[in-house]
């Protein structure tokens, strides 16, 4: 179970890493108005005029979350936890110890 999540894990990892990577930044638009950029007007044209920027916001903001959920359950699966819920006064060990009576301590000169 903790290796099919952590496998998970690893693939949203990388797949959010290239959503982000492929996004672009709001500066970006400024340049494409004035027809900068590769593309020139035609950036949108796959998901419409602002379809691409909502798309893939959405699907990184859906991988976060799943990248969230998986970090949560690696978390809670990387507990050790006891056989024996225990409190902690007794996992403390208890040792009798003798109190010094003035007869036990050195003379002073």
């Amino acid at each position: 179970m903790h290796a099919l999540i952590l496998t998970i894990h690893i693939i949203v990892c990388l797949m959010l890493i290239g959503l982000v990577l492929i996004q672009h930044g709001k500066g970006a638009d400024a340049g494409a108005a004035f027809g900068g950029g590769a593309g020139g007007g035609a950036s949108g044209s796959l998901f419409g005029s602002r379809g691409s920027a909502s798309f893939l916001s959405r699907s990184s903001a859906l991988l976060a979350a799943v990248f969230f959920a998986t970090s949560l359950t690696l978390a809670y699966f990387s507990v050790d936890r006891p056989e024996k819920a225990t409190s902690v006064t007794e996992s403390v060990p208890t040792e009798q110890t003798q109190e010094q009576t003035p007869a036990d301590l050195p003379e002073l000169p």
